[in-house]
Formats: structure tokens, C-alpha cells, sequence
């Protein structure tokens, strides 16, 4: 409530306050905002739409734009990855280059699921030789809201991107290990559950009815990345 101060009483330095109740509906009453959250006086600034929506950190993307640098975007979802290399403009982003998961089987073959860590690896690997092949040298990581843990299916495609020639600052100890790029955790756990051939079967039945033992999954691996390789370097 607010409050005001009368003038002071016949003792010297003695101040003596009265509180006035303030009236509901009157000048100083609250904001609700959509989440329930209460905004109070006139101050209050309504977030952007896509920050509400928990889409976009504006701060962040600020200073990715304030490099210089095309910003390089990884996204994932429970079946596909997606990397693009990214130029902002004034009249808005250009996509410099893309790769998407499905192009892996579209093209080269691959038969192996399309969200994992391999997967993740090879869609990079086409991205960044489709962004070096456009000039991109150098490039800053762009993760959006998301809070990855080491050696995750971001950081084997940004991996993939790397190797492709495209400079990309990073800490190395994100990075998953070879043996888990290749697809070895995959064959291993597969040779664990073949002792268990219902558990096997239900597991793994995509990868078998694509004609692709999930054992043989590294072999595979390394068969479409010299595809991919092969196919920029003629």
C-alpha cells in the first residue's frame, strides 16, 4: 500500500506516518502475465513471441551474429538430424548449406537408423563438405536452448563438420570417442542380445528388415562415409 509522510510533531527530529489503503482498480494495480506470473507497474516489457514459446535466446543469438561468422545449427529430434550453416542477413537468415539424415539413405545408402550417434556423424560430414565446397571456412556453433551432455549426437555431427574442413571452435572433450562415432556400442549391445533372440528380434527389427546386422553396423558405417567422402573429392 502506499504511504505518506505527515509534517513532523512539536518534538524536534520526531516524525510520526500514516498509511492510506489504496482502492482495487486504481492507478497502481498489477500485470498478470500469460504464465501467471505477475508484472507490476508500467516498466513491465512483453517478451518476444518465440521467446515466450521457449524457441529462441535472443541474448544469445545476438552475440552469435555479432562474430561475424555463419552460424552453424544442429538440431535433432527422436528419428532425424539436421545441419545448417547459417549467414544473417538484414533481410533475414540464408542458408548457406544443409544436410538432413534422410539424404543418408535417399543417396548413400545408408541403413542404419537415422537419430543416432553414427547418423549424426555422417549427416555433419555432408554438411560440412557442402558448406566447404560453397567457400565456408570458419563457422561458430549455434545450439539453440539446448543443454547437451558430452559426447551427444550434436557433437558427433559437429565433429563430422570439422572433419570436413570447416574450422569450428569447440572443446575437444565434448567430442564422443571413434569406437562410439563408428557404431561399436551398437554392435556390442546387439552381440549381448543375441542369446536373447525374442529381445533381439524386437529390438533391432528395423535394422533387419532393411537386410543390415546390426553387428556389422561399423563395417557399414565406414562403407557410406567413403561414399560421402568419394562423392566431393572427384
Amino acid at each position: 500500500m502506499p504511504w505518506r509522510a505527515v509534517e513532523p510533531s512539536n518534538q524536534p527530529q520526531t516524525w510520526s506516518v500514516t498509511l492510506k489503503p489504496t482502492v482495487c482498480g486504481e492507478k497502481d494495480k498489477d500485470i498478470e502475465t500469460e504464465g501467471g506470473n505477475v508484472a507490476k507497474g508500467p516498466s513491465y516489457r512483453v517478451p518476444f513471441r518465440r521467446r515466450k514459446e521457449g524457441r529462441t535466446d535472443y541474448k544469445l543469438r545476438r552475440r552469435l551474429i555479432l562474430s561475424g561468422l555463419p552460424r552453424l545449427t544442429i538440431r535433432g529430434t527422436l528419428k532425424n538430424m539436421v545441419t545448417q550453416v547459417i549467414e544473417s542477413k538484414a533481410a533475414g537468415d540464408e542458408v548457406i548449406a544443409s544436410a538432413h539424415s534422410g539424404e543418408l539413405k535417399k543417396t548413400y545408402g545408408w541403413q542404419g537408423a537415422c537419430g543416432n550417434v553414427p547418423a549424426a556423424y555422417l549427416t555433419g560430414l555432408l554438411c560440412g563438405y557442402r558448406a566447404a565446397a560453397k567457400g565456408v571456412e570458419k563457422a561458430v556453433l549455434d545450439l539453440g536452448l539446448q543443454s547437451p551432455s558430452r559426447g551427444a549426437r550434436v557433437f558427433a555431427a559437429l565433429k563430422g563438420i570439422v572433419d570436413a574442413g570447416v574450422n569450428v571452435s569447440h572443446d575437444e572433450g565434448v567430442l564422443p570417442d571413434e569406437a562410439r562415432i563408428g557404431g561399436h556400442h551398437i554392435a556390442d549391445y546387439a552381440k549381448n542380445l543375441s542369446s536373447n533372440p525374442e529381445v533381439y528380434q524386437r529390438r533391432f527389427s528395423a535394422y533387419l528388415s532393411r537386410g543390415l546386422p546390426p553387428e556389422q553396423i561399423s563395417e557399414h558405417f565406414s562403407s557410406v562415409k567413403k561414399k560421402i567422402i568419394s562423392s566431393f573429392s572427384s
